[in-house]
C-alpha cells in the first residue's frame, strides 16, 4: 500500500507485532450498508488476538502473504483471493504464517 498508514496497532486485541491499517472508506457517507473498510498488513510471525463482531458483519479478504483466520474454532487459510465471512457476533482471531507481511481488506457492513 502506498503512502503512511492511517494507523498502526501493536498486539491488536491482545495479539501480538504490529498491524498497519489504512481506512479506504475514510469519510465517506454514501457507502450504506459498509461502515468500514481497511486494507491491513499484519507483521511477519504476528496474531491479531481473538474480538467479537459486536456491530457489524465483516468479510476478511486475502490480498497477499500466507496466514490463518479462525472464525471460533474453524480454521480458514488466508492468502490471496480467499475470503472469510463473519457474522454478527462471530469471534475472529488472525496469524501470520509467512515471512512476509500478511496483507488483507477487512469490509464491514451493517446487516
Amino acid at each position: 500500500m502506498r503512502g503512511p498508514p492511517h494507523a498502526t496497532r501493536v498486539d491488536l486485541f491482545g495479539g501480538q507485532g504490529e498491524v498497519r491499517l489504512w481506512d479506504l472508506l475514510g469519510a465517506a457517507t454514501a457507502a450504506a450498508p459498509f461502515t468500514t473498510v481497511l486494507w491491513c498488513e499484519l507483521a511477519p510471525g504476528g496474531r491479531v488476538g481473538a474480538h467479537r463482531q459486536a456491530d457489524d458483519a465483516e468479510l476478511v479478504i486475502g490480498l497477499g502473504g500466507q496466514g490463518r483466520a479462525f472464525v471460533g474454532d474453524v480454521e480458514h487459510a488466508l492468502g490471496e483471493g480467499a475470503v472469510v465471512s463473519l457474522p454478527l457476533g462471530a469471534i475472529l482471531r488472525l496469524e501470520n504464517l509467512g515471512d512476509a507481511p500478511l496483507r488483507y481488506l477487512i469490509v464491514k457492513a451493517r446487516p
